[in-house]
């Protein structure tokens, strides 16, 4: 027998959600304010490298489409490619960085709507958003132009909307078509999967936790199936759509190699590559509190598992899904990057108001749930130090910072810019430079990089008919690509000096005769 679902509709979830949202919004800004004034905001290089794609799809010696690019997923770069025309929004990330201010109070929002959907306590849902709003690592991140805010807001934002329609997706039994509700859920999925890897694997997670829901609720895998692929056709779209796009712009499918040094100690060793991800979680979530988010995370499974009017609490689950991209990056190789494990902060966030606010459901202590929030509550505030300057993703978006000043001696050696006159460089190493060189007056169409297609492939032959001047990587992660090609060709040098380096970079000028 098809059992219709128990609608159990919270009537303060939205409010709390609202209020959350906007107070987060607040201190997201105060936040960002603060690290632009101790210059922090474009210390990351891959901050830089973003606002670089994204500028380069208007500004470059090829404009188009193309320069999209097939690495990094297309919608933050598209969201700001018109923005960064703008020469003060692309020289500090300003409106990068309000994409992500925005973002993190979506994500806020959503965490404590997931909590107060699952437990029925508003005192919960805001213990669960103050402990992902004051993680200092989560305010470092919306603070800049990084992709991750915005890969947290569609992740979370999605999985509140798929709770709350899988909810509503019986009525009386039947499968009704997809209707609004769904397809707002499958346009946020699809975003997600245009933002980061990520998402792709919550998703997955995610929609099949779905189906189970219903199937339980309904009885019927078939309808279960019938409503989620409903929903799942968008985000398939989006991902099959990406594919193809990067088959005609870079002539691979989906590239999962190339682009960096494979220097991990993990590589080859799946257990490794999972207690580098379990220890960064533990730096950037704090021990107690990651501990805490464990068991409110089991707890979601138990009540998705025992409790068929709370089945679709288990869809939260899918958010730690954000740990499978990271877990088989490292596993080939990847270096260690701890930023990789700020994502998780969500569901760390959701596990510890879920611990607070399952307290009194199980008739233990019925009355204790607003205690328990308010200990989670003080737990935050006692271990959580908003403005940590040694806290794990502050020290790594450090990492780059003491070459800035060394690099400018090398743009003091470029002089001004003149017309016509052209810089060879590889954008996937030194895109970040070029985002720097804009303070001195240089554009991106004053470079020639691997989004130029055709003319860059001719420049590597031969560089000096394209490029008055060489610009070469030569020490990290063992040189960029024209490093490689100098050492194993070095007539590739010929007709050019060296006249200037710093910071691992070698700047070269085209003789005159």
């Amino acid at each position: 027998m098809i059992i219709p679902p128990v609608h159990r509709r919270i009537p303060g979830g939205d409010a709390i959600a609202a209020a959350i949202g906007l107070c987060t919004l607040l201190l997201g800004i105060a936040a960002a304010l603060y690290y632009h004034r101790i210059g922090l905001t474009l210390s990351h290089y891959d901050a830089r490298g973003h606002l670089v794609v994204a500028r380069r799809i208007f500004d470059s010696i090829t404009p188009g489409w193309q320069q999209i690019g097939a690495v990094w997923l297309p919608l933050p770069h598209l969201l700001n490619a018109l923005p960064v025309q703008i020469d003060f929004l692309y020289r500090t990330g300003a409106s990068a960085v309000a994409i992500s201010v925005a973002s993190f109070a979506v994500a806020a929002g959503a965490v404590a709507w997931i909590v107060v959907s699952a437990t029925g306590s508003e005192a919960a849902g805001a213990c669960a958003a103050l402990v992902f709003a004051l993680n200092p690592n989560v305010l470092y991140l919306q603070s800049t132009p990084m992709t991750e805010p915005l890969l947290v807001a569609l992740t979370t934002l999605a999985v509140a909307m798929l709770i709350d329609w899988t909810e509503h997706v019986y009525s009386g039994g039947s499968c009704p078509p997809v209707g609004p509700r769904g397809r707002g859920v499958g346009a946020v999925l699809a975003l997600g999967c245009l933002t980061r890897y990520e998402a792709w694997p919550v998703t997955a997670v995610a929609l099949t936790l779905a189906a189970w829901a219903i199937w339980r609720r309904s009885g019927s895998p078939r309808l279960a199936m019938r409503a989620v692929a409903a929903v799942a056709a968008y985000p398939a779209v989006a991902v099959i759509g990406f594919t193809v796009f990067s088959r005609v712009v870079i002539g691979e499918w989906f590239v999962s190699d190339g682009f960096f040094v494979p220097e991990n100690k993990a590589r080859g060793d799946l257990m490794l590559a999972a207690r580098e991800i379990a220890w960064g979680t533990r730096m950037v979530g704090g021990a107690a509190l990651v501990w805490l988010g464990l068991a409110g995370v089991a707890a979601l499974v138990v009540m998705g598992l025992a409790s068929r009017r709370r089945v679709e609490a288990i869809i939260a689950v899918a958010l730690g899904a954000t740990a499978a991209t990271p877990l088989v990056a490292f596993y080939k190789g990847h270096p260690f990057r701890i930023r990789y494990m700020v994502p998780l902060i969500a569901i760390e966030a959701i596990g510890a108001g879920v611990a607070a606010g399952t307290v009194g459901i199980v008739g233990i202590v019925p009355r204790a749930r607003l205690p328990a929030a308010a200990a989670v509550a003080l737990l935050a505030m006692a271990t959580l130090r908003p403005f940590d300057a040694t806290a794990p993703m502050v020290i790594e978006a450090q990492w780059d910072r003491p070459n800035a000043p060394v690099r400018a001696r090398v743009t003091a050696c470029l002089g001004r810019p003149r017309p016509g006159e052209k810089i060879m460089a590889s954008m996937g190493s030194l895109g970040h430079y070029m985002q720097e060189a804009s303070a001195a007056g240089y554009e991106l169409r004053d470079f020639l990089h691997e989004g130029n297609g055709d003319i860059w492939l001719a420049a590597i032959e031969h560089p000096r008919p394209f490029a008055d001047w060489l610009l070469i990587e030569e020490k990290a992660e063992g040189g960029d690509l024209l490093a490689h090609i100098a050492r194993d060709r070095p007539r590739f040098l010929d007709g050019y000096s060296r006249v200037c380096d710093g910071a691992g970079l070698a700047l070269y000028r085209r003789d005159m005769n």
